[in-house]
């Protein structure tokens, strides 16, 4: 099997718009979430989310592009940039016809759909923008990132709802291992923050009111978020005859269907793609020091995630180190796996393990060590970055420093 590593990253979420203010955010257990200003909030009940603050389209494309994309697709960009930048590559050339591009993303062009249903429905408008389609069409944040760096292999979304990007890192990763292509552009992107989507999400009544508290027994549920994040996925040869950056590697991939419930979370699920991805990456359990939780902050979610680490890990469960990133940059949907690919590779690279924020009480169905509140100075080798999907759709990555 060849050897896939990853030799660029690039990240804009609540947390930062690079990877250097990410990993600083990280370092320090700043929680990003507060007010929501990107959107009119008179309406909604919850009026916090994780939001990508003081982003300027403008500042990254002429006016004539904005008009054609929407904020998820802004976002791809501007992450895929800073990845392809880190990892010295030109595919303008022959090189992009040998690079994939795959993506995740769970609803595609939401701000462009809200904004078309506002015309049509409260102010009668007789005819929509002749974009909105192109804007609001899940796969268009795919197509312009190949557009923006000119890569004319295989490109496509993957929507698995909240396990979106994880699945097509997984997917990207199996390409360059099965040797299909040299490089990969993967990871995923969303921006959520809309009226009628707001309102959706508030008729769950999982919405937390305050602030996002995973694995705390005060927690009151998730805090929606926005962003992308892109990884450069390279065959380590191919990146050792060049001379590139080795930020880590992806070892593993694990995935699984629940076949259960639509929106409740299953132990079993969850523990066979855990399973899954460990057995591919031919580890033992006992060599995984960390694991990014899905850790949504929902009563049931993180009780059943705990339990499923328990099942997988055993004993060594107790040794291992869990946090849930979301905590900071709050829950970006299709996108979370791919900032928290991010987060767990840069906890890797730079000898450290992000703090589960916002950490208030221990809750007895939640015992493992969360890292409350404040990052530990920690070299660990081998991590996973857990994705649990609604629909019981579950991708688990396997990564190594």
């Amino acid at each position: 099997m060849i050897r896939v590593v990853v030799t660029g990253m690039g990240c804009i979420s609540a947390v930062g718009h690079n990877i250097g203010e990410m990993a600083a955010t990280l370092k320090a257990g700043r929680c990003a979430i507060g007010p929501l200003t990107v959107m009119n909030v008179e309406r909604l009940i919850v009026r916090i989310g994780a939001e990508v603050a003081g982003f300027d389209p403008l500042r990254h494309f002429e006016e004539k592009r904005v008009a054609i994309m929407d904020r998820f697709s802004q976002f791809a960009v501007v992450a895929s940039r800073q990845a392809v930048a880190q990892s010295g590559l030109d595919l303008r050339g022959d090189l992009g016809l040998k690079t994939a591009v795959i993506l995740g993303s769970g609803v595609g062009g939401m701000t462009s759909l809200d904004e078309s249903f506002l015309r049509l429905y409260q102010e009668n408008a007789k005819r929509l923008y002749p974009a909105t389609i192109a804007r609001m069409m899940v796969s268009a944040a795919v197509s312009h990132v190949t557009m923006e760096h000119g890569v004319r292999g295989p490109a496509f979304t993957a929507t698995s709802a909240c396990a979106s990007a994880t699945h097509a890192i997984g997917m990207a990763f199996q390409m360059v291992r099965a040797g299909m292509m040299p490089v990969a552009l993967t990871g995923g992107t969303e921006s959520v923050f809309t009226p009628g989507t707001m309102k959706a999400w508030e008729a769950m009544r999982i919405l937390a009111p305050d602030t996002c508290r995973p694995f705390s027994r005060n927690r009151k549920g998730l805090v929606l978020g926005e962003g992308a994040g892109i990884l450069v996925l390279e065959d380590r040869e191919h990146a050792m005859a060049r001379g590139a950056p080795i930020l880590g590697e992806i070892i593993g991939f694990g995935m699984s269907a629940d076949a259960g419930d639509i929106v409740l979370p299953s132990q079993d699920g969850a523990m066979r793609a855990m399973k899954s991805a460990i057995a591919d990456c031919r580890q033992t359990p006992e060599s995984f020091g960390y694991v990014n939780a899905h850790g949504t902050g929902t009563v049931l979610n993180d009780v059943t995630e705990t339990a499923a680490i328990h099942g997988v890990f055993g004993s060594h469960a107790r040794r291992l180190m869990v946090s849930s990133t979301k905590s900071m940059h709050g829950h970006a949907l299709g996108g979370a796996g791919a900032i928290e690919a991010v987060a767990t590779l840069l906890a890797l690279r730079d000898g450290f393990v992000p703090p589960t924020a916002n950490f208030t009480e221990s809750d007895p169905q939640c015992d493992l060590d969360y890292v409350p509140n404040k990052a530990r100075n920690q070299d660990v080798e081998y991590a996973l970055s857990n994705s649990f999907a609604f629909g019981g759709l579950n991708a688990v990555l396997a990564l190594r420093r």
